[in-house]
């Protein structure tokens, strides 16, 4: 069996690649990175070290990676070939990865079992984003060529942060994963990846995972950075952000329970498995690895907005998710460039503007003033310096 996997960083070797391996197939990663491409080629082995409590470390094999920048071609025949694609590439990227999987299709040959594509990235609806790009980049023969594919969506969580300079392509990850999958694309015929549980409705594991890991994540960074904290799990140590991060996500707990149905307590206690995760000393994460791209973040259906907006279409509290919006506001790192955007934009957009721009929100929904106001108060603490 041989899976290709588009992205080949931290994520795709210590998450994706690591659990397709353990799986039984031959790993091709895909990646634009030459350096990240050669150093992949010129071992026979890494090790994903799992840090923190219960961690242990697992040697991957059976791999190779091929340029995708400076040869598409022969990744497109590995395409051809596979019985699995996968991508950790960021939901902006995939448009670039389309165009290679649609050669491959139409390399695969018509008798072949349907590759299965499964996009695994911080999104709703990612695959459903993939499957949309390979579409369009088919042309006309896209029935042809997207009958030789199924796509299943799916929901991914390990915590990855980042790594020494000079630790090669090991990977060091939290011990904690999930990895979620729709099942009805397969048919029955289910990849086989050990640890991941396949379901008929992904919508409510997408959306627990999005809006608790990913908007904690978040504004624990946020947060921790209008305090000049620097790591992670030092920002969660401090009450004041704790309870402001735990006060967002109870916010987000409740429009999982009145969307999805899930239990309020089940709910309780995911938050404080997550919030624990977050405060785990061997995850060496920073604020600023976390909190990069915040325009991506506060955008309509990401982490913050999306479900604040759903929580004010239902008269649900959204006051401390407003609040990590702000914070996000504040968030100035140089070596960004979204957050250098950010605070251009802040400067030189009236708040309407900027606040109809950048979150996606109609000026006569319910959550749109909150927001406004967030945006006018950052405005007026930067016309003041």
């Amino acid at each position: 069996m041989k899976a290709v996997h588009f992205g080949a960083g931290n994520i795709g070797r210590g998450f994706v690649g690591l659990l397709l391996h353990e799986g039984g197939y031959e790993v091709v990663f895909s990646d634009v990175a030459t350096a990240l491409v050669d150093a992949i080629n010129a071992v026979d082995s890494y090790t994903v070290h799992e840090a923190g409590p219960g961690g242990s470390d697992h040697v991957v094999t059976g791999f190779r990676a091929v340029n995708s920048g400076t040869d598409p071609d022969a990744v497109a025949d590995e395409v051809a070939t596979a019985d699995v694609a996968t991508t950790a590439v960021g939901p902006t990227v995939l448009r670039f990865v389309a165009p290679t999987i649609v050669e491959g299709l139409r390399r695969r040959s018509p008798d072949a079992a349907p590759l299965q594509v499964m996009a695994c990235e911080n999104a709703i609806g990612a695959t459903d984003t993939l499957r949309a790009e390979i579409e369009k980049a088919a042309g006309v023969d896209a029935p042809a060529l997207l009958s030789r594919a199924v796509f299943a969506n799916t929901a991914v969580d390990r915590i990855v942060p980042g790594q020494p300079a000079d630790g090669g392509v090991d990977v060091t990850v939290e011990p904690y994963f999930e990895w979620a999958i729709e099942s009805g694309a397969f048919g029955g015929a289910l990849p086989s990846i050990p640890g991941a549980h396949f379901v008929e409705n992904l919508a409510p594991y997408i959306e627990r995972k999005l809006f608790t890991v990913n908007t904690g994540h978040a504004a624990t960074a946020y947060f921790g950075a209008r305090a000049g904290i620097e790591r992670i799990s030092d920002a969660l140590a401090d009450p004041d952000i704790a309870a402001r991060v735990s006060a967002a996500l109870e916010e987000t707990s409740a429009v999982l329970a009145a969307e999805h149905g899930l239990d309020p307590v089940e709910l309780a206690d995911y938050r404080a498995t997550i919030l624990e995760r977050f405060r785990n000393p061997a995850l060496v994460d920073t604020v600023q690895r976390v909190g990069r791209q915040p325009l991506r973040k506060i955008s309509r259906h990401e982490r913050f907005i999306g479900p604040a907006a759903m929580a004010a279409e239902r008269g649900l509290p959204t006051t401390a998710l407003v609040g990590a919006v702000a914070a996000a506001l504040e968030f100035d790192e140089p070596d960004d460039e979204q957050s250098v955007e950010l605070q251009q934009r802040l400067r030189t957009e009236d708040a309407l503007t900027f606040a109809t721009l950048a979150t996606g929100l109609d000026p006569e929904h319910p959550l749109f003033p909150a927001i406004r106001d967030a945006v006018r108060s950052r405005q007026t603490a930067l016309a003041a310096f």
